[in-house]
């Protein structure tokens, strides 16, 4: 039968078809209700050609369509719907078995049909832009006022399904449930659900219930909550109460942690705010900010301040305050200048006593550096300037050093011959740098006793440094020992092929700093030592360097002959060869260095005048050196068994990845010409499964044991001879390393734990996110949830390191470290999963930090358990969660640490 709309006519069917009554409670006037096998006229089922309904308020276009029949009733101005009937109106679309159109009132009525055998069929289902609504009975709804009434509902919020015996909605989308539940599991039957009497759903904001019982598989908990509050917004958009976690520690007790509020400001600042409190006096406090404003600039900003003192009682009293302070901020490359920050500074003491069990490396790390920087470009010139506050701390040893600020001016390379013929002229270019630095630091040089020149002394510092505390009190001191300093830099460069086959490179480099003070040194005969004090006033150090650097490409190739699947084996390597010269600037007569007696029988030796200055001074001795060095590759090219249908199809694979090989020559130097050889080589094995490393570090001279006749003490040291003359071989090994690393799983597209991790680290960037210890946390949270982020397609993953590394020095023992490392997950069924690392120090003979780990798909819940067994981070984790994201915060947690500080 033919089926009508206010705008077109469907599709034609001429078939009859058997039309069911209409409910008796609708009181639809027909013509004849006893006939059923028949079609009714004409005239009460098509809309006449002079429309006489009023359509009202009605503003756009209506469809509607039913499977069996439309039937209308012009005194009422209704239209009834049967089998498999539709109505749009704009944004909304409600699909029923049975539906009645009221245009007087303009409302809609749809509910299911009984058959024969008492099953209902055809519910309605109802949906209004992304919202839907399945109706288990029937459904009342007002599409001028976009109000309704809808008896045993289930509706979907955000990530939750909503249900009640009654639901009223609003024109706003908000709905009111009566006798209604709330769960995020989709199973006709949940796991669990929320079961209270009264619930308000406010779209886009917030589910709100009354009283409520947690259910777990109909199973009502014993205690109810007198309210409840569910976000209903996008995560990102959602303020609420932070749930705490709860556990124990050893030194603090027992704990509540991390309970606050996220504070949703708007699309551009989110900010959480969270305390701690511990049962043996402690307490804590911690912000949380991000901020994004796109096409322009994103960052966050995180502090923590924690403060404990311990009851007086306690054998091992402890009284402490510690905060730590993170920042980052970056910006979205647009015009010529950029501003960004990266900032990590606290207390010394704060990763030894706030441990966190999730990030064991940020309690073994020591140093910590910050950076706020800024720069620009000008357009239109090839300057550009950057202006830098560094920060840099140790915390182990105390020390802190501030560069406050370093300001650099560059300009880019120019070439003043480019259009000259002759090719050294016409490549030549020049840069020019300058470079501004003020360094504040608590590495305090003392002005008495300063250190002979022969003595062993780290590039910028001298040896008679004291370190003191970085506070307050110590602040006038700090600024007056402050180091600062400026240095040009003017490099020029020439680039040329030479002898067909060679590439040259030739350059001059001339270096000027300028310092506001400089050291006078003078023995001291009666402490029969050598003092130093600070002469003010301007001066400048200038000097320079030449080099010329000489390359080319070697190939070579062995052809397999057989047929086989190895095919040639490719030879490349790279040598260099450069020629580096510097004058003598230690000359006392350049005002660089002073000749300065050092004892009492006379001797003198040359100190330099801006020693432990910020950019040292001229460099000593003059230096003509040849460095020479040598890249080598071999790659085998072998058939692609893949390819079968291509015979000549081939691939390239790597033999050995790189092989170097460093080393220079002093012709100016007077002992030892010949620098270390120093030696490296990369390569991989199974389709890079198998990565393997080694580096080493060749002595070519010779070692000279003498024994003190009078104490038989014997003493070893270098002498100016080759180990090869001396009957030692090549020479002595100072240093060689290895590393094996490697993956394995059956699977060849499956990715690791590690990859992932890259993985969602990229994308969290390229997104403009800001790293930081909540970030990381999270990441580290989602890689090691198997019931999301690792393939259950794979049974089992195995990640596996081993480093072995030799040192020895003339004259000291041999020191050999070795450890193992490893790492996996192995499926024991389809829902559960085991999860591993750990390793073993073969010089200490004991266990590294070892973690075990189990994690169970609970469909609508996950739990994980963690246990690391023994060691300094000594803990157990356990955790089930509900998998929706807007409900994180409702979860059965128990942790507790062993950690003694």
């Amino acid at each position: 039968m033919p089926a009508y709309t206010l705008a077109q006519v469907r599709n034609q069917r001429n078939v009859e078809r058997r039309l069911v009554a209409p409910d008796s409670v609708l009181n639809p006037i027909t013509p004849n209700p006893n006939i059923l096998d028949t079609i009714p006229p004409i005239s009460q089922d098509t809309i006449p050609k002079s429309d006489s309904i009023p359509v009202g308020d009605i503003k756009t276009l209506v469809k509607y369509f039913a499977e069996d029949s439309i039937i209308t009733d012009f005194r009422q101005n209704k239209i009834y719907l049967h089998k498999d009937a539709w109505f749009e109106y704009g944004t909304i679309r409600l699909d029923a078995e049975l539906i009645v159109i009221d245009w007087e009132k303009s409302e809609l009525f749809a509910t299911g049909v009984t058959d024969s055998v008492g099953n209902i069929k055809g519910n309605p289902m109802f949906k209004e832009g992304a919202t839907s609504y399945e109706i288990r009975k029937e459904m009342r709804y007002n599409f001028k006022t976009q109000k309704a009434i809808i008896k045993d509902v289930v509706t979907e919020q955000q990530d939750g399904l909503l249900r009640g015996q009654t639901i009223k909605k609003d024109a706003d989308g908000s709905i009111y449930l009566d006798h209604g539940f709330y769960t995020t599991c989709n199973l006709a039957e949940p796991h669990w659900h929320i079961n209270a009497n009264k619930i308000k759903s406010i779209r886009g904001k917030q589910v709100v219930t009354g009283p409520f019982n947690l259910y777990f598989n109909d199973i009502p908990v014993p205690v109810g909550l007198p309210f409840g509050v569910v976000p209903d917004t996008p995560e990102e958009k959602a303020s609420g109460i932070i749930f705490p976690s709860y556990g124990q520690e050893k030194v603090r007790g027992f704990f509540l942690r991390n309970f606050g509020y996220y504070f949703a400001f708007n699309d551009y600042v989110h900010t959480r705010i969270t305390g701690d409190i511990f049962s043996k006096g402690g307490y804590g406090a911690k912000a949380s900010t991000i901020y994004k404003k796109r096409y322009k600039f994103s960052g966050a900003f995180n502090m923590d301040y924690q403060r404990f003192k311990t009851p007086t009682w306690e054998l091992n009293p402890q009284d402490y305050n510690t905060f730590w302070v993170n920042w980052n901020h970056t910006p979205e490359t647009r015009g010529n200048s950029r501003f960004s920050a990266s900032v990590n500074a606290g207390t010394s003491n704060y990763n030894n006593v706030v441990v966190n069990p999730n990030n064991f490396m940020r309690n073994i790390n020591s140093d910590f550096t910050s950076n706020v920087s800024y720069s620009k470009t000008f357009a239109g010139t090839p300057f550009s300037m950057s202006a830098n506050l560094r920060h840099s701390q140790n915390i182990q040893s105390g020390e802190v050093n501030l560069m406050l600020p370093q300001i650099a001016v560059n300009m880019n390379r120019q070439n003043p011959f480019q259009n000259a013929r002759f090719e050294p002229l016409k490549t030549l270019n020049i840069a020019y740098n300058f470079e501004l630095q003020n360094s504040i630091t608590n590495k305090v040089a003392t002005p008495l006793g300063v250190p002979s020149t022969s003595a062993t002394v780290t590039q910028g510092e001298t040896a008679n440094q004291n370190i003191i505390p970085f506070n307050r009190e110590n602040l006038p001191l700090l600024l007056q020992n402050a180091n600062n300093g400026a240095r040009s830099t003017i490099p020029l460069t020439s680039n040329f092929r030479l002898f067909k086959h060679f590439t040259a490179t030739a350059g001059a480099n001339y270096t000027e700093i300028w310092y506001l003070e400089r050291i006078n040194f003078f023995y001291n005969p009666v402490a029969e030592r050598v003092d130093r004090i600070i002469e003010p006033g301007f001066n400048r150090i200038g000097f320079y360097n030449t080099n010329f650097a000489l390359n080319t490409n070697i190939y070579g190739f062995y052809n397999v002959k057989g047929g086989g699947k190895l095919q040639t084996i490719r030879h490349h390597m790279q040598p260099s060869f450069s020629l580096n010269f510097t004058p003598d600037f230690s000359n006392p007569a350049l005002g660089y260095y002073q000749l300065v007696q050092v004892d009492e029988d006379g001797r003198k030796e040359l100190f330099s005048r801006h020693q432990g200055f910020i950019f040292q001074g001229a460099p000593p001795g003059e230096s003509r050196s040849l460095g020479v060095n040598i890249r080598n590759v071999v790659e085998a090219k072998v058939r692609d068994t893949s390819k079968e249908d291509d015979e000549k199809a081939t691939k390239k694979i790597p033999l050995l990845q790189t092989l170097n090989l460093t080393t220079n020559y002093n012709f100016a130097a007077d002992s030892f010409q010949l620098a270390p050889i120093n030696m490296s080589a990369r390569t991989s094995f199974f389709q890079d499964k198998l990565q393997v490393a080694m580096a080493a570090n060749l002595d070519p001279y010779a070692e000279l044991t003498t024994t003190n006749p009078e104490t038989g003490q014997q003493r070893t040291r270098r002498i100016n001879s080759f180990a090869w003359r001396n009957g030692q071989g090549l020479g002595h090994f100072r240093t060689v390393s290895m590393n094996l690393n490697g993956n394995i799983n059956p699977s060849k597209s499956g990715k690791t734990p590690g990859e992932v991790r890259d993985d969602i680290t990229s994308n969290f960037l390229q997104q403009g996110g800001q790293l930081n210890e909540f970030v990381d946390q999270e990441i580290n949270r989602m890689v090691n949830d198997p019931s999301q982020y690792i393939d259950w397609n794979i049974p089992w993953n195995l990640g596996f390191g081993y480093n072995i590394a030799y040192s020895k020095q003339p004259g000291g023992n041999a020191n050999i470290t070795s450890a193992v490392n490893i790492n996996g997950d192995l499926s024991i069924s389809e829902k559960w999963k085991i999860n591993f690392s750990g390793g073993y120090d073969f010089r200490t003979a004991q266990f590294t930090q070892t973690m075990l780990g189990i994690a169970r798909d609970l469909h609508c819940w996950q739990m994980n358990v963690s246990w690391v067994p023994f060691g300094r981070f000594t803990s157990y984790n356990i955790d089930i969660r509900v998998k929706s994201s807007i409900l994180q915060d409702l979860k059965v947690s128990r942790r507790r640490s062993f950690f003694d500080f």
